[in-house]
């Protein structure tokens, strides 16, 4: 059977051809992209150099004024304290607990793996302000199931929400129940790439659990340690909707984490000044990128290593 050879002026011909629709379907992307994610970056950088309380149009031209005034707000520097201790104190905890659930719920001879994965992924599919705020009322002092358990074994009831030594706490604890199954997901894709054979190779061996976990699992993790670490860095700085509902920064600034600050500014305050959030929100901007960009080279040193071992 004769074989028919494209030639590449007819491969040329038909992909020129085919480029406009290519445009045509990524156009949409692109200027929705620009219009909710390149345009309100670029405008928040004209906007911080404004003394504007984001009503009419008396603007007046302060220059960096109001990053001068950013970098000697004690309350700003406290909401970056916050928000640095929630990063610090859940990340590594939803990295844990995930990979262990993912760990067990990847065993096929587990009895309702599918169940348990779907009820453990629940709650990332929730609202987060709805979750913020049925879960005020769950913990809520006088009514709330929570303490109505506690009475019933003896104990106090403790305002969870309205005390500065439980508020945060409480928040966090909300947070990592929130999102805990989307870091299970990531661990569960991670651990597609583990082949059965090296664990049934180990078991023939005699290694135990633990002996698999350490030489088998963790090695052939490592790459996607620093990816998901980067991710659900990412996802716990955008824990605003939930300190909102849930505190509303307080009680004395307690949970006064760097977005509600900036809202705060821009449409809470008694006097409120667009420009000084919009140079708020520049900082933290910057901010999230300094966090981000080290992730990214701790991935490029972990991917350098490896390649090097290889």
């Amino acid at each position: 059977m004769a074989t028919t050879l494209r030639s590449p002026a007819v491969s040329s011909r038909t992909r020129r051809r085919v480029s406009p629709w290519v445009y045509v379907f990524v156009l949409p992307t692109v200027v929705l992209f620009g219009m909710y994610t390149i345009w309100p970056s670029v405008s928040s950088v004209f906007y911080s150099m404004l003394s504007w309380r984001g009503l009419g149009v008396d603007r007046t031209f302060t220059g960096t004024a109001n990053f001068e005034r950013a970098l000697t707000d004690p309350l700003f520097w406290r909401s970056v304290q916050v928000t640095m201790l929630v990063i610090v104190v859940t990340v590594p905890i939803r990295l844990a607990a995930s990979l262990l659930l993912a760990i067990m719920l990847n065993n096929p001879r587990l009895p309702l793996a599918r169940l348990l994965r779907t009820a453990f992924f629940i709650p990332v599919v929730a609202t987060t302000a709805i979750v913020g705020i049925v879960m005020g009322f769950v913990l809520d002092p006088s009514s709330g199931p929570v303490n109505a358990a506690l009475e019933l074994v003896g104990l106090p009831p403790v305002d969870f929400l309205g005390s500065s030594s439980t508020a945060l706490q409480s928040v966090m604890a909300v947070h990592v129940w929130k999102w805990l199954g989307i870091t299970m997901i990531y661990w569960l894709a991670a651990l597609q790439t583990v082949p059965v054979d090296l664990y049934e190779a180990a078991e023939i061996d005699g290694a135990n659990a633990w002996a698999r976990f350490t030489h088998i699992t963790m090695p052939l993790l490592v790459p996607f340690i620093v990816i998901i670490g980067m991710l659900t860095v990412v996802e716990t700085m955008q824990i605003f909707d939930l300190v909102l509902t849930m505190t509303g920064g307080g009680p004395f600034f307690s949970t006064l984490v760097t977005e509600v600050y900036i809202y705060q500014q821009a449409f809470a305050a008694s006097n409120p000044n667009l420009g000084y959030a919009a140079a708020l929100g520049v900082l933290f901007g910057i901010f999230t990128v300094i966090v981000v960009g080290v992730m990214l080279l701790l991935v490029r040193v972990v991917r350098g290593r490896q390649e090097g071992a290889a």
